[in-house]
């Protein structure tokens, strides 16, 4: 094993998970330099590895991109978890880890033996975190958890589209991406209590947990409120001018967030900032088809970058919408590390979505994240550097 540093440097992580929430938490432990060893169904692997199109490579060996999405910074063990020798390795990693992160339907690790309790007497240091698609218990909470199912069950659909007749998911599985972050937050918690108390405990979060705790102002409409939100497509439900409005055949976004700003953008678009329709935010929400429709008239005698670099100029907060490429290929998206550079077993270089996290240094020290990023695992890749490291470690059976 390569010592990559960061923060979570020395600490092992097994990935019992598949699909994407469970794996995204492991990678984001591994971004900080967590060792993790993601086990998986031999000669099959990680569900996604199926996952596409697209797939790239060569014919005999295609690779799923939705697979590389969520599977940096990992070793690959292949082991029958209902199998003598693969009880016996599983046994053998959870003595030897730190965390182990797992998003099997609730009940699933008790029938193969591993409840948590089982778990805590292999290892009572282990720290668990355990993501289910509705909850470990509570009358639903034996679901299966699918992000589209989630999104719209979670109440996420109902306010996402153009109008409450096309409830529309989001253009990523957020469920799962919220569902990896809290399981990922919650585990270093975890690790940090341990410190104090020598033990560890099984962190718990869903995809409906996690979409309902990013509810925000939408949720406490309802519940102060007793508004149920319906969506609005590219505009703000409680502030005005705030979204995306038609410039020519382009699209420009403003956020307007405050009176004094109301004042600026009125002024550089020509209209009237007193006009009592407009003058004051609430006004502006109730009138907001007419205003957009005065904004979008102005707007259309200009190109996008003309009005981009007007608006910006005055200090209000203004953009482009991008595509996917364009956002890759942008070079504020490359200066923040967004973009990472690995070597894959089978691709060669490639470039992937970098971390979200950036560390500082301290003075006289080199970065405090991880040095550089390992390429997402081939399956069983590491089947005997694996093994080879537990026989090293003497954990036994």
């Amino acid at each position: 094993m390569v010592e990559e540093g960061g923060p979570l440097a020395g600490i092992v992580v097994l990935d019992l998970s598949r699909a994407l929430a469970g794996p995204h938490a492991a990678m984001m432990l591994g971004d900080l330099g967590a060792r993790v060893i993601k086990v998986e169904q031999p000669g099959t692997g990680d569900d996604t590895r199926g996952w596409g199109p697209p797939f790239v490579g060569p014919d005999d060996a295609p690779v799923s991109t939705y697979f590389l999405s969520c599977n940096r910074n990992k070793e690959s063990i292949e082991l029958d978890l209902k199998s003598e020798d693969g009880q016996v390795q599983l046994t053998r990693l959870v003595r030897a880890s730190d965390v182990l992160v797992e998003n099997f339907r609730p009940g699933v690790l008790d029938r193969l033996g591993f409840s948590m309790e089982r778990l805590h007497e292999l290892n009572p240091r282990l720290v668990v975190c355990s993501i289910s698609g509705f909850g470990h218990d509570g009358p639903e909470g034996g679901r299966a958890g699918y992000d589209q199912i989630a999104q719209g069950e979670a109440g996420l659909m109902s306010v996402t589209g153009p109008s409450a007749a096309e409830p529309t998911k989001v253009g990523v599985p957020i469920g799962d991406l919220l569902a990896g972050m809290h399981g990922a937050y919650g585990t270093l918690s975890a690790l940090y209590e341990r410190e104090h108390t020598g033990k560890g405990r099984v962190v718990r979060t869903s995809l409906l947990a996690s979409i309902v705790g990013v509810h925000a102002f939408q949720g406490t409409r309802w519940t102060v409120a007793g508004q149920v939100p319906e969506p609005i497509g590219n505009h703000h439900p409680s502030i005005s001018p705030y979204g995306a409005f038609a410039c020519g055949s382009e699209m420009v976004q403003v956020a307007v967030a405050s009176e004094a700003q109301w004042a600026k953008f009125a002024s550089v678009l020509g209209l009237d900032p007193e006009d009592p329709r407009f003058a004051r935010n609430a006004d502006r929400v109730a009138n907001r088809a007419a205003l957009t429709a005065l904004i979008e008239e102005v707007l259309a005698t200009g190109s996008r970058d003309e009005w981009l670099a007007r608006i910006g100029a005055i200090g209000i907060p203004c953009g482009a919408i991008r595509t996917i490429d364009q956002v890759y290929e942008w070079d504020q998206t490359r200066s923040q590390g967004l973009v990472v550079g690995v070597e894959h077993p089978v691709l060669g270089p490639i470039e992937l979505p970098g971390p979200p996290i950036r560390f500082d240094a301290h003075p006289g020290e080199g970065a405090a994240g991880r040095a550089t990023h390992l390429p997402p695992p081939g399956l069983g890749e590491h089947n005997d550097s694996v093994r080879a490291w537990l026989d090293g470690l003497g954990t036994g059976s």
